[in-house]
């Protein structure tokens, strides 16, 4: 065949199987069939029926591209795969509130305009203890608003120790300079102390930023002044102290930071995510002192990093859980598997083995999100034979797999009970 010999899309579209579909559809998926067919041609290869090919391009262009997947990597807040699952209170709460209208910017009391920021803020106040909080689209965004609002054209001082990166190149100097403040070294890379800080403030000086060491720790010789050092610090000269938090924490888990010890220890503002170890849905959460907040609630960017009302939906969802710290830890997903005990993450591995025909084996899960960098969890895993974790990608829905040299290995800390017949199927098929 040459490329002479390919129909026009004009007379692809006569096929009497691609007539049943929408005009638009199908002409989208002829010419895509007939470039690749195309490529095909010229390179020697037999482009096959191009009436089916269309039907299947069709179903392809039709097929939503975001999807669940199942976690079998043991990375319970794993970034590429959508961080924390949400709690069954939060999915409701997004039903609920999406289904029609909703007061998210009416004061039905009042029967006048109202504010998205007033939800969540009473609850994040009792779960804090904040004089105020503000809710933006996410961890990175709330720390570039608190920066804009607070410190455009001032300095900022930090440690040289807490000039991080975390994951897809947020930079905390990058972010500093986008908001318009500049940088600020003191100390070094393992050594800081308050002198450091008290010695570097000046005229220009506009605030101190203290950085929470999220996807990493510096152990050995080193040295970090503790909060309450740092807030006397910024008391004295009369600076807000912001403390970014990365992931941050409504309950105690591991050395991660809690969220109200940071403000009982003297921070003025504390920014910490909504969707790490928190377990709700992407957001950035500013909590601290009214006049604080009400800067960056009038600051112009604002606006532009505010959430929606379903992010706001979700998480109040999961904010209310932890009205009952019991409850929060045994329906939000992330913190019950994070502490699911071994024993039944193992007996899951038992089950799952049984319906693979493969082995259960030791394994070392991590909490991801930049949490917990140093947590070893103790976990259970399925090893299968090689070859499976492409194909295991491509079932639906796509299972994650690790790679244990040629090994296949399922993790089940991150598979739930429900999702265990899922998995066994998708490895039966891929077989």
């Amino acid at each position: 065949m040459d490329l002479r010999s390919l129909p026009s899309v004009d007379e692809l579209l006569r096929e009497e199987r691609i007539a049943g579909l929408p005009r638009a559809v199908a002409v989208a998926a002829a010419r895509a069939a007939l470039a690749r067919a195309r490529e095909e041609v010229a390179a020697g290869h037999d482009p096959g029926d191009l009436a089916e090919r269309t039907l299947a391009v069709a179903a392809e262009q039709a097929a939503p591209r975001l999807r669940r997947v199942v976690n079998a990597t043991g990375v319970v807040l794993h970034t590429n795969l959508g961080r924390a699952p949400l709690a069954a209170a939060a999915l409701e709460r997004v039903r609920e509130v999406a289904s029609g209208y909703s007061n998210l910017e009416y004061d039905v009391a009042a029967g006048a305009r109202g504010s998205r920021h007033d939800h969540l803020a009473a609850i994040l106040r009792r779960l804090t203890g904040a004089e105020d909080a503000l809710v933006v689209n996410n961890n990175a965004a709330a720390v570039l608003l608190a920066l804009a609002a607070l410190a455009e054209g001032g300095e900022v001082v930090v440690s040289r120790g807490e000039l991080i990166e975390i994951g897809d190149g947020f930079r905390i100097p990058e972010v500093l300079a986008r908001s318009g403040a500049r940088l600020r070294e003191v100390g070094t890379t393992n050594r800081t102390r308050a002198a450091d800080y008290e010695a570097a403030i000046g005229p220009e000086t506009a605030l101190l930023l203290r950085v929470h060491q999220s996807n990493f720790r510096t152990v050995g010789f080193t040295e970090r002044p503790a909060l309450r050092e740092l807030a006397a610090v910024a008391a004295r000269h009369g600076l807000p102290l912001v403390d970014d938090l990365g992931s941050g924490s409504l309950v105690p888990f591991g050395d991660e930071p809690l969220v109200a010890e940071s403000l009982a220890a003297g921070a003025g503002l504390v920014a910490f995510s909504g969707d790490k170890l928190l377990g709700g849905p992407q957001a950035g959460i500013l909590c601290g002192g009214a006049g604080l907040v009400a800067r960056l609630r009038r600051h112009p960017l604002q606006r532009a990093l505010r959430p929606d009302k379903l992010t706001l939906a979700a998480l109040e969802g999961t904010l209310l859980l932890y009205a009952d710290p019991e409850r929060a830890s045994a329906e939000v997903p992330a913190l019950r598997l994070l502490r699911e005990p071994l024993e039944a993450v193992r007996a899951r591995a038992g089950r799952l083995a049984a319906l693979t025909g493969g082995e259960v084996v030791e394994t070392s899960a991590r909490a991801g999100g930049g949490a917990l960098p140093l947590l070893d969890l103790p976990s259970a895993g399925v090893e299968l034979e090689p070859g499976l974790a492409g194909r295991l990608r491509l079932a639906d829905p796509p299972v994650v797999a690790l790679v244990r040299g040629d090994r296949t290995v399922l993790d089940c800390r991150t598979i739930s009970d429900r999702e265990v017949d899922v998995v066994a199927a998708a490895v039966r098929a891929c077989r």
